[in-house]
């Protein structure tokens, strides 16, 4: 038995169309998945899709609004309809708006949790059926240092990424008899887009020393870094693992 072979799986990344989710795709493609990109943005789920085609895997994208329950049953069923099954599903889609506390508008809050939590739930009701039919599937949801951890500008972000720990807790323990793995991979800080707006927007705070100082790597990480962890989540070698909700993050979360 090949424990990390996902040759002839179906996996569907949401946010794949970049940095996380680009990185994790690209892993769970090497390791033999056909891929499916969802995002919103359909000019860089196309480019996306189409750097992982060039590169010889199974992929295509499919372009649907996580924060609507029905555009997710669509997504699915147009998944399944292409490759003929669905077995992973990585809820990475997400999104932050960066105030302090009291500045926040009611929609504010409303628009992050409706993509970073609810989205996530839209997603994996979206996949159960599929993963029923499957015999089985892997869910990997993507949290946050800030699951854990406080920070300032990140009220919404920080409670809809512990929301995500115990979504996967929750779902992890009511799919076990469906032999449904639910995880969590809680990524440290990743040199992407959505790391690089803001240390844009705060110029002057020190990101690097604050980033380095207590990551005990010495370096940010890389979306690839995460394609380990997520190749883990998604294969038999994980099949006695659910629930959990995985650091990757240089040691960031172990160091006092």
């Amino acid at each position: 038995m090949q424990l990390f072979d996902l040759r002839g799986r179906v996996a569907i990344v949401t946010g794949g169309n970049g940095g996380i989710g680009l990185g994790i795709a690209t892993g769970l493609a090497q390791a033999g998945a056909a891929i499916a990109i969802v995002g919103r943005d359909v000019a860089k789920n196309q480019t996306a899709a189409g750097q992982l085609v060039a590169a010889g895997f199974n992929a295509r994208f499919v372009s649907a609004d996580i924060t609507n329950p029905g555009a997710c049953q669509a997504m699915v069923q147009t998944v399944a309809a292409h490759f003929g099954r669905v077995d992973i599903l990585v809820n990475n889609a997400g999104m932050t708006i960066r105030k302090l506390a009291q500045d926040y508008t009611p929609q504010d809050w409303q628009r992050v949790m409706d993509v970073n939590v609810s989205g996530t739930f839209h997603c994996a009701q979206a996949v159960f059926p599929e993963f029923q039919k499957a015999g089985g599937g892997k869910i990997i949801n993507i949290g946050s240092m800030m699951s854990i951890f406080g920070a300032t500008y990140a009220a919404p972000y920080s409670a809809s990424k512990g929301a995500i720990v115990q979504l996967t807790q929750a779902l992890a323990v009511e799919w076990a008899t469906h032999r449904i793995q639910v995880n969590a991979i809680l990524p440290g800080w990743i040199d992407t887009e959505l790391t690089q707006s803001g240390r844009a927007e705060f110029p002057d705070y020190d990101y690097e020393g604050a980033v380095l100082g207590r990551t005990p790597a010495g370096r940010w990480g890389e979306p690839t870094d995460l394609a380990g962890a997520a190749v883990f989540l998604a294969s038999q070698a994980s099949d006695f693992v659910t629930g959990t909700a995985i650091p990757v993050d240089g040691g960031y979360s172990a160091q006092g």
